[in-house]
């Protein structure tokens, strides 16, 4: 018998003993520290769908509630299969006992089809192998049919999970239909859903309530905001016309007529600021009234109000005018068009240019593009250009005694007014670049 070789006693391959013995030489590097306790790690935010992003089709409210009917039959359904192939193999191998019979050991059994002998042993055994095979074709086929009825029903109970979903989201569809209406057009709109008293009417008269009070709300901004500058108008203009009396003296002295100017251009851009204010809060909600408009008549219009103010500013006005009409209100177009315009001329540098440009996009909108030569614009003052009263941080931006602040953010709220997008994009030497879509006629 071979002996198995002697371990060795030393040498870094050497098992330790319990006794004497190398021990294993120390880490050079100190273990680490154990890291100090902090706050759990924040799950990831939930994103709608992130479950079933594995689908091939976005995955609504509808398809998941027919997925949820559809798996919940399904899972009930081979669950009962399961129960129902146990108890038939349980009840079939119970009613395939025979009776105990005693055959005699001198008895010979003798099949007649072929003429085939067995022993008394050896006919129990055939007898149990016919009753297993007889068993398992039964149950084979009893699981396969009902495998099948089982799909034919879950496709069944898929479709008549999708029509039922369907069924129970129809007043969220009414629901979303009108708050699309609402957003889009005025707050007059309200959902009035009808049917039982459930939490879906319950939704929708609570969204009710709500338009209500925004309706409320917002009706009362603009209603103070139209008399506020209603109101101002008359004392400016009275202001006005004291001024203009004051200064067609001719025996006023110099000084008066120094201050009477500088009172009159005050009281100027006063007047702009509450017509631009009125204006803003006239232009806030969608047109319900559309009419079609040429856009390159509506440019030409604002070029022709501008061409004095630009010639005096040394700025030089390009245009390239197609024709592109586009559906909507043209005195309030021709005001996008002039406030872009005298932007552009007014932050402008001397013997720079303007150029102004119409045309018709894919898709039959009408796209409006004021370009102009100017400061260069930091990039992280776009997201505020069209803010109410919002200069640019820049010295040439704010030497202009014309504008009042509001140029931009009424260009905004008639752009949204018409259903339109507007898009401000830095040149790189300097200046800016205005894209105004307009949905087409």
């Amino acid at each position: 018998m071979a002996t198995p070789p002697p371990a060795p006693t030393g040498g870094p391959t050497a098992a330790p003993g319990r006794g004497a013995g190398p021990t294993p030489p120390r880490p050079t590097r100190p273990p680490r520290a154990p890291a100090a306790p902090g706050p759990p790690a924040a799950p990831p935010p939930y994103a709608p769908g992130a479950g079933l992003r594995w689908l091939p089709f976005r995955p609504t409210i509808r398809i998941r509630l027919t997925l949820l009917y559809g798996g919940m039959f399904l899972m009930a359904g081979v669950l009962l299969v399961l129960v129902i192939y146990m108890l038939a193999r349980q009840a079939l191998q119970v009613g395939a006992q025979l009776p105990m019979t005693t055959i005699p050991e001198n008895t010979v059994v003798v099949n007649p089809q072929t003429n085939q002998t067995w022993t008394p042993h050896q006919f129990q055994e055939q007898i149990s192998a016919w009753q297993a095979h007889a068993q398992h074709v039964a149950l084979e086929s009893l699981l396969r049919r009902s495998i099948t009825v089982l799909v034919g029903l879950a496709v069944a109970a898929f479709a008549f999970g999708y029509a039922v979903a369907g069924r129970v989201l129809s007043p969220l569809g009414k629901i979303t239909r009108t708050a699309r209406e609402v957003a889009g057009s005025d707050l007059h709109r309200r959902i009035e859903l009808d049917g039982p008293d459930d939490e879906l009417k319950e939704l929708a008269d609570t969204f009710d309530e709500m338009l209500d009070r925004l309706d409320r709300s917002f009706d009362s901004q603009r209603k103070f905001v139209a008399n506020a500058s209603h109101e101002l108008r008359t004392p400016l203009a009275i202001n006005r016309t004291l001024l203009e009396v004051q200064l067609s003296d001719p025996g006023a002295s110099p000084d008066l007529q120094q201050l009477g100017k500088t009172l009159l251009a005050t009281n100027e851009r006063s007047e702009q600021l509450v017509e631009g204010l009125l204006l803003l809060a006239r232009s806030d909600n969608e047109l319900v009234d559309r009419r079609p408009v040429e856009l390159s008549e509506v440019a030409s219009q604002a070029l022709e109000q501008t061409r004095t103010e630009a010639a005096g500013r040394q700025v030089e006005l390009r245009t390239t005018l197609g024709e592109a009409t586009v559906s909507g209100n043209g005195v309030l177009l021709e005001r996008i068009a002039l406030n872009l315009i005298q932007n552009a001329v007014r932050y402008n540098v001397p013997d720079g240019w303007v150029e102004v440009s119409t045309a018709s996009v894919p898709g039959g909108d009408g796209e409006l593009v004021v370009s102009n030569t100017g400061p260069v614009i930091p990039g992280y003052e776009m997201e505020h250009i069209f803010e109410p009263f919002r200069r640019v941080k820049s010295t040439e931006r704010t030497r202009s005694d014309r504008g009042v602040g509001l140029g931009l953010s009424i260009v905004r709220s008639v752009v949204r007014a018409h259903g339109g997008s507007i898009e401000a994009i830095p040149r790189p030497g300097g200046g800016l670049l205005m894209r105004v879509r307009i949905p087409g006629a």
